[in-house]
Parts: C-alpha cells; structure tokens; sequence
C-alpha cells in the first residue's frame, strides 16, 4: 500500500525527526518504537539500543474500524510511543489510529529511509597523526567513513555516493581542498561515492589489486598499489594491501596512526570471505585474511588504531565516540587474532550470517557493470551491512 492511500486519521499525530530520535537513544533515554512494517522486514532490519523497547505489529493489523483487543495489548499505554514504518505514510496512520482511542503517540518522519539519511562526523581525538581526523558513521547500517584533513587539504576514504555532497560541504565549512576519495574495495553493502566525486572534480582512487575483478571504469580513475602514498597536507596515507574479505580488499594507513581497515578487522570482529567467491572460494578467502591480519596489519605498532568500514549493534564505541581501537587492545580481546590458522578458518566459516541485501546488484553497480540513478542506489543499500564474520563466535569470553 502506498502512503498516499492510508485513510487520513482524525487525530493530529506529532512526528519526531529521525536525528532527535537518534539523541534520545544516544541520550539513554528509554525510547519504545512500534515498527509498522512487515514482519521480514523489521526481522532484517530495524532501530534497536540498549534503552530501546521494539515492538512490531504490522500495519494491516489496524486497517479494520474495530481494531482487534490482542492488537491493541500489544502497545503499551503508559509512556510514549513512536511508531515508524518505511516512509512514513504507515506510520503516521497507525499513529492517528491509536490517537484516536488515547494511546501517547507521535511517528518518525520519512520512517525508515529518513533513519538512514543520519549521517554523523565524529573527531577521532586518539589519532596522534598530522592533521585533523574525523569518522563517519551511519547508524542505520553501521556504515563508517574517514575524513582527513590538514594544511588546506583533505580526502575521504570508503565515501558513500548518497552523502556525495556532504563530503563537499564540510569540505567547505572546513575551508579544505576534497583532493581524494579512496575506496577500500567493491563493497558489498553500499554503493561507493568515488565516482561520483571524481566527477565533482574530486581524484577518485581505487584499489589497483581490485581492478582485474572487472573494474570498467579504472582507466577513469587513479589505481592504488601496495606502497602508493597520498599526500595530504603534511599527513601521508599509505596504501597496504591486505586481501581476504575480496582480492582487492585495501587498508590504508593514515599517517601511522590509524589504520583504516575496509572490511578486513573490525573492532568487534573481523571480515566475512564469501561475498566475492561464494562459498566455494570462502576457505581460500580465510586463509588469505588470515595472513593479512597476521603479517600485515598485527605486525604495525600496538597503539595504532584500527578503524572499520562498519560496526554492529555488538560494537562499544571508545571513550572518543567513534568506533576505533588500538591494535593492542583488539589482539587481547578478540580470540580470533591469537588462534592458530586452521583454527581460524574453520571458526570464521562455521557461523556466516545472512549475506548483504541486494548484495550482488551492489556488487555489479560498484564494478560499473550495473547503471543506477541516486533514488535506486539508495534504496539498493538500505538494510544491515553483514560485511563482518559472526560476532559471537570471535569474540571469545
């Protein structure tokens, strides 16, 4: 059903927009969210925290003037409750609805897809660099992005082609000159800004041990190899290859002090292998990662900070609000880091949630073999990213 054909509700429902949503549950407030939408889609994705109370109940469910007792039990009477659905036209009519008979009750504007549109900028304060350091962080996927700049000048790592002016803007506000937009890898879970910024006058750089994946555009394009260096002000970002996610997959190290990942190691865990070769290729895959955790990215300084593409709902931020952390810290945390090979790979392949939405459509659009407009890309990635192996079972205790 479409929002414009939901009955018009007598009662005025207030919205609340998504960012003053996001302050809330930052805040610790108890927040409860009725999720409108169907079943399958509230199970793959939906709003949650440790101070958020998420309820669903489809919205077909109040259409009927006599609404049924179990339905109604179902939402509590005591506190205020936001309801949220895709867009928001579900939403504000269950709102209207339970309006009607008493229930507290305001609906998040744009729903879902205007959850997405939050888009924050966090000062990485750990980061013993040159330059300033910020990170990106999209809550609704748990997408994460690295912002560097110092002396007039700046560059982007893993953009995102739905905030492309974004990056731009704050470039502006800054007062920095966008030099770069690297990209990590062909990522699987959203659709990469790179080219979109190089066509706003940005250098887009992709991994030069990507491109054999089927690249078309790469001759457009500036390629990274094992060793190329950026500069950036008096900050130089160095590219390490470090393949096992994808072939291509490519860290950089920002100024040696922070080494930003791709969806190799995260902070809670560390990359899936299948998303490129399937699982026939996974096992492959495994032991490559392994290597490059083990000789190129645990051999660097223990202080050097990692910092992912993404972080889940098991993530805890640092004291600075991002989602970094030193590789000292990460090796005496997580099992996975300290294991034998074998142990390793028979681990990570044991446990694989559910891969990407749309991932393979994602895939084709990031190689330049699939052409899509801003609308669909962003619909394409809406969704959880899954980019990384099981978190309960790397973790360890």
């Amino acid at each position: 059903m479409n929002p414009e054909d939901f009955p018009t509700p007598d009662a005025d429902v207030e919205t609340v927009d998504p960012v003053t949503l996001k302050s809330r549950i930052d805040d610790g407030e108890d927040v409860t969210l009725l999720d409108a939408r169907m079943a399958s889609e509230y199970e793959e994705w939906h709003i949650d925290g440790d101070t958020v109370t998420s309820l669903n109940v489809p919205y077909f469910e109040f259409l009927d003037d006599d609404i049924d007792d179990e339905v109604l039990a179902q939402v509590p009477d005591d506190r205020e409750v936001t309801v949220l659905c895709a867009k928001g036209g579900a939403s504000e009519f269950v709102a209207g609805t339970l309006a009607d008979r008493g229930y507290d009750v305001d609906h998040l504007d744009g729903g879902m897809n205007g959850w997405a549109e939050i888009y924050e900028a966090v000062e990485v304060t750990d980061y013993e660099g040159a330059g300033t350091l910020l990170q990106y962080q999209r809550p609704s996927s748990g997408c994460l992005g690295y912002f560097l700049y110092d002396d007039g000048e700046a560059a982007v790592i893993d953009p995102l082609r739905a905030f492309t002016d974004r990056y731009l803007d704050d470039a502006d506000e800054l007062g920095v000159d966008l030099r770069y937009a690297l990209d990590t890898h062909i990522h699987a879970d959203h659709v990469s800004g790179v080219r979109k910024l190089d066509e706003r006058g940005v250098e887009g750089v992709v991994p030069a041990a990507a491109v054999d994946r089927g690249v078309t555009y790469a001759d457009e394009l500036t390629t990274a190899a094992d060793g190329d260096e950026f500069r950036v002000g008096e900050a130089t970002i160095e590219t390490v290859h470090t393949p096992g996610h994808t072939t291509g997959m490519t860290s950089y190290l920002v100024d040696g002090g922070l080494l930003a990942t791709g969806d190799g190691l995260f902070v809670e865990s560390v990359a899936r292998p299948d998303l490129e070769e399937g699982d026939d290729g996974a096992p492959e895959a495994a032991r490559l990662l392994y290597e490059s955790l083990q000789e190129r990215v645990l051999s660097l300084p223990e202080d050097t900070l990692i910092g992912g593409a993404h972080f889940s709902d098991a993530a805890a931020p640092a004291a600075d609000g991002t989602y970094t952390a030193p590789i000292g810290d990460l090796v005496a945390e997580m099992d996975a880091l300290t294991m034998a090979e074998q142990e390793f790979v028979d681990l990570i392949l044991s446990d694989m949630p559910p891969r990407p939405a749309n991932y393979e459509e994602i895939i084709a659009t990031n190689l330049g073999q699939n052409a899509v407009d801003d609308d669909e890309a962003f619909t394409l990635e809406l969704g959880p990213n899954n980019c990384a192996a099981s978190q309960e079972s790397l973790a360890g205790d």
